[in-house]
């Protein structure tokens, strides 16, 4: 029977959000003939910065469990653990907002006066520890994470910290951004300022001296083209010579409080931050470096205090979205609540939408993307059998996580809340406990049971690392993945998704990962180079496409293109192994999970920052890579979806 007849008798779906396939436009534009008629008439909320297939199932996951929570907190619904029964305390607190009222700026005094009490760096480095402890803003980030030559230890990084402005690409002459933004910026950290008790003039010199810093670090830090290469992350260097190199920060004496050890070495990110950190902490910068702190301290907490705080303090970050006003009161307590108890959240969403059934069934079809992925390594025409038989070997040893974890992660047990004290008390508590597990870590066994998201998140990932991916059940849903849907809607969905986690275990990046997620060339000199070779051809397919006023950045985005890349042509051949073939339902779906409408501060903001490519660009580049797709659409020279067989990128 041959494939490229499979589909042409097959009719065209309406898809879930009740609007019709625009066929006209299937050889044009493949996301506008399927999201088309959609967009015309959704609309963006005016506490979001984008609407669609993601967003759609936050909404929708949100809608449930604040519902089931209102149960909760009126004694409909029973805690299934003590971990929920501590969430349902904060989340009562993060509720009373006349508490917070009353509480005012109260909580937040000791920490900007302990930062005040300040004299120099002496002093400073008497209280480093303690800073980093109770997550006090630090001129050097200090971490504990798996060393990645060696994933079954924990390694010390060292690293810059973060900018006020997404990027440091921002922070060039003339850039048309950081002309609007900072000065919200800057309103928007004066006046958090004034409500924690400063005068108008002393919070405008704070808030200058705090971007003179900041404008100190961008030249040095990376941008995020260049933080893409994850494998230029591992730069090791002796700690002696890099706390050498800072004359007025004692590191070491630091390091050796913080994890009662003292490392022969130390792991830089950011190499190039350390090269110039001792022209920054110098006693002449010491103001504006206590400026610097003041302001991110103040910013951090306005989400814990009053109205005006959370308003005011929010003003910034919905400029960078586009995003019209902040979340409801009521919104803004469930996120703040279940972020700090994500995984307690994650397992009662889990247990209760996704269950065990569902969990054996998924993983299942995640089996069976891999080996319709480990067929295409052996049948592979440009990879050697040497390098060929190693890849096999890494998909062989992936682990898979689904739905949820098995157990929550025991550091949610020692989260206590006090109801006598305020919720900004709570939430520090709870800070310092974190950060004190985080630094525990050291000289542990990496525990590579823990996921990095919870069962509610709308998300997946593959994690270099430990060689796994996982999808959480927040995903596993419609128009994903539906037993109401065309198994080949499904393939396109949910299939495609897992083909690109696995496909990310050999990108630009994961692949230079071993089986055992160690950094660890597996590949024969010739492979890489032709490796590299196509994934330049990638690079070129998107770099430069214009879109949003902006133009699409091929190196920042590589990765997770050659990760959708491969993941739609696994998903496609496994299709086309069902037995019940339909590849119109199949690219049809594809396009419709990328639907999104979003503000153009968005859709810039992800242009500048974002690993990934426009959803858009998503949808209608990597079909054009597939044969299959001019088959099934009957696609011509002359139409707009058209590329001409030598131009397809096909790598996976």
């Amino acid at each position: 029977m041959r494939l490229d007849n499979y589909s042409s008798n097959q009719t065209l779906p309406t898809m879930a959000s009740g609007f019709p396939v625009d066929t006209a436009r299937l050889t044009d534009d493949l996301y506008e003939a399927v999201n088309g008629k959609w967009a015309e008439q959704a609309t963006i909320p005016g506490d979001h910065s984008s609407t669609g297939g993601f967003m759609d199932l936050v909404d929708n996951i949100e809608h449930t469990l604040m519902s089931d929570f209102d149960d909760l907190l009126a004694g409909k619904l029973t805690p299934a653990n003590p971990e929920m029964a501590e969430f349902k305390k904060l989340y009562t607190l993060a509720l009373d907002f006349d508490q917070r009222e009353t509480n005012g700026v109260a909580p937040l005094k000791p920490y900007l006066a302990k930062i005040e009490a300040l004299t120099d760096f002496s002093d400073l480095n008497a209280h480093l520890a303690e800073w980093f402890l109770t997550d006090l803003p630090t001129p050097v980030d200090i971490s504990v994470e798996p060393d990645m030559k060696d994933t079954s230890n924990y390694a010390l990084y060292l690293d810059a910290p973060s900018l006020i402005l997404p990027d440091k690409t921002y922070y060039e002459k003339d850039n048309p951004a950081a002309k609007q933004l900072m000065p919200v910026f800057t309103a928007t950290a004066t006046k958090v300022l004034v409500l924690a008790g400063y005068t108008e003039a002393r919070a405008q010199e704070i808030v200058e001296q705090a971007k003179a810093f900041d404008a100190q670090i961008a030249p040095h830090v990376k941008s995020a083209e260049e933080s893409a290469d994850y494998v230029k992350m591992y730069n090791p260097f002796p700690l002696a010579d890099i706390d050498a190199k800072i004359d007025n920060l004692d590191l070491t004496g630091t390091i050796k409080q913080l994890i009662n050890d003292v490392p022969d070495q130390v792991i830089l990110p950011q190499p190039t931050f350390f090269d110039a950190a001792n022209d920054l902490l110098t006693p002449a910068n010491f103001a504006n470096l206590k400026s610097w702190m003041l302001v991110n301290t103040a910013l951090s907490a306005t989400g814990a205090l009053t109205e005006d705080f959370r308003q005011i303090g929010g003003t910034y970050r919905r400029a960078l979205s586009g995003q019209k006003e902040a979340r409801s009161q009521k919104k803004a307590a469930y996120y703040l609540a279940t972020g700090t108890f994500g995984q307690v959240v994650g397992d009662y969403y889990g247990r209760k939408y996704f269950g065990e059934a569902a969990k054996t069934d998924v993983r299942e079809m995640v089996l069976k993307m891999a080996r319709v992925y480990q067929n295409r390594l052996k049948t592979n025409d440009w990879l050697s059998t040497a390098t060929s038989q190693k890849a096999i070997v890494k998909l062989q040893k992936l682990t898979i996580k689904v739905g949820y974890p098995d157990e929550i992660d025991p550091l949610y047990s020692k989260f206590k809340i006090d109801e006598s004290v305020s919720l900004f008390e709570n939430l520090q508590n709870i800070t310092e406990i974190a950060i004190k597990n985080h630094f525990d870590h050291w000289g542990q066994p990496v525990d590579r049971k823990r996921w990095d998201m919870s069962a509610n998140t709308v998300n997946a990932y593959y994690s270099p690392s430990n060689n796994e991916i996982v999808f959480p059940a927040a995903i596993l849903q419609k128009p994903f993945y539906s037993l109401d849907q065309p198994s080949s809607a499904n393939y396109g969905g949910i299939g495609a998704v897992i083909a690109h986690e696995i496909s990310h275990a050999f990108d630009n990046n994961g692949s230079q990962f071993d089986e055992f997620g160690n950094l660890n060339n597996w590949w024969t000199d010739a492979d890489m180079a032709h490796f590299k070779d196509l994934a330049q051809a990638m690079i070129e397919e998107f770099d430069g496409i214009e879109f949003a006023g902006q133009k699409v950045n091929g190196k920042l985005t590589v990765s997770e293109n050659i990760a959708d890349a491969g993941g739609l042509s696994c998903a496609l051949e496994a299709a086309k192994s069902s037995t019940e073939i339909d590849l119109k339902a199949f690219f049809i779906n594809w396009a419709n999970v990328w639907r999104m409408k979003a503000t153009k501060e968005y859709m810039q903001l992800l242009l500048s920052i974002d690993v990934h490519a426009p959803a858009k660009l998503r949808a209608n580049v990597q079909v054009k890579n597939l044969d299959d797709y001019f088959k099934t659409f009957d696609v011509k020279p002359t139409d707009n979806m058209y590329l001409a067989p030598e131009k397809r990128v096909k790598i996976w």
